[in-house]
């Protein structure tokens, strides 16, 4: 970010997993339309519809020649899963709030990531669950970062590992989804998941 710009809250595509199910082929590379168009290079026009910043969380080595221009954030610390991308994603935020999906989510909407951007944020972390008495979902969730912050450290510090145990300490908030946003949970985890024009 150049010196001046107007600070905005950051959308945090994670995109740090191995995809072994996919045979190692990075899942945000994987086409989301027949037009060629990545699920990658969709969430970060998403992010610019909805006035956030993009960045990309994890090893993003793969993704150079996909999005050129979106920063990219190493784990820190590395080597502890997916809490060390979201320490990264804080820190890169500083005082605005971030947004977190995963980049195997092909279905998630601009009015999805709006009506998240916008929700309320009277806890420190609101998240969605997949069913109303299943886990918080980490990737489909928005972060105080300076609530969030202090408590995640801590909690690295502490030796913890579970997302669930951050939202615990944190007091989450459910945020719910309506029956035609549950779409945005068909998420891409194995070559049988993929329309056939997406095979390769």
């Amino acid at each position: 970010m150049t010196a001046g710009a107007r600070r905005r809250p950051v959308l945090g595509i994670f995109v740090g997993g191995r995809a072994r199910r996919m045979g190692g082929f990075p899942k945000g590379l994987l086409p989301v339309s027949a037009s060629g168009e990545t699920i990658v290079e969709r969430m970060v026009r998403l992010a610019h519809a909805c006035d956030l910043e993009a960045a990309l969380v994890g090893d993003a080595a793969s993704y150079a020649g996909v999005a050129p221009h979106v920063v990219v954030l190493a784990d820190s610390p590395a080597g502890i899963g997916p809490l060390g991308g979201l320490a990264a994603l804080l820190a890169h935020a500083r005082r605005e709030p971030a947004l977190a999906v995963a980049c195997d989510m092909p279905f998630v909407t601009e009015a999805l990531v709006t009506r998240l951007r916008d929700a309320p944020m009277s806890a420190p972390i609101v998240a969605a669950r997949r069913t109303p008495d299943g886990p918080f979902e980490p990737f489909l969730a928005r972060y105080d970062t300076a609530r969030v912050e202090p408590v995640l450290a801590e909690r690295i510090g502490a030796g913890v590992r579970s997302f669930q145990q951050l939202f615990a300490a944190c007091g989450a908030a459910e945020w719910p989804l309506a029956p035609e946003e549950q779409a945005a949970w068909n998420d891409w985890d194995t070559p049988e998941d993929l329309p056939d024009w997406a095979r390769r």
